[in-house]
């Protein structure tokens, strides 16, 4: 009797636990600072852009990470345009980052940076606009 409540209790536990995890939601509104996502869905690339770790993402490229690559639904250089990572979004533009792709909501990475109130990512997007 004690094994079949003890087994009945336990399968209940990981059922509320798996429902309370499926329910959590991706967050992401232009007014907040800070990503919200649920752990291991954003790429260790874009990561390292979002934590402004400029090393890390030097040494992905030179590794052959695609600077194009979404995550999220989001591409590398909206990430670094949408926390204003100046110098990590002006490496990613040399690399051969395309400032026009939307992400999956329909925004490139101008719209990120003019939502975020980026301005400095912004200057960096015009001017590179300007060039091509």
């Amino acid at each position: 009797m004690r094994k079949t409540i003890l087994t009945v209790a336990m399968a209940l536990l990981f059922m509320v636990a798996g429902v309370r995890a499926e329910s959590s939601n991706d967050i992401y509104t232009p007014s907040e600072s800070v990503l919200m996502v649920r752990p291991g869905e954003l790429s260790s690339f874009c990561k390292a852009i979002v934590q402004g770790d400029i090393d890390t993402v030097k040494r992905l490229i030179e590794l052959g990470e695609d600077v194009n690559q979404k995550s999220l639904g989001k591409t590398p250089a909206i990430f670094a345009a949408r926390y204003n990572k100046v110098e990590i979004l002006e490496l990613l533009i040399a690399n051969g980052a395309d400032l026009k792709i939307k992400c999956d909501n329909g925004y490139n990475a101008k719209k990120h940076a003019e939502l975020s109130n980026a301005t400095e990512a912004l200057e960096v997007i015009n001017a590179s606009l300007q060039k091509k």
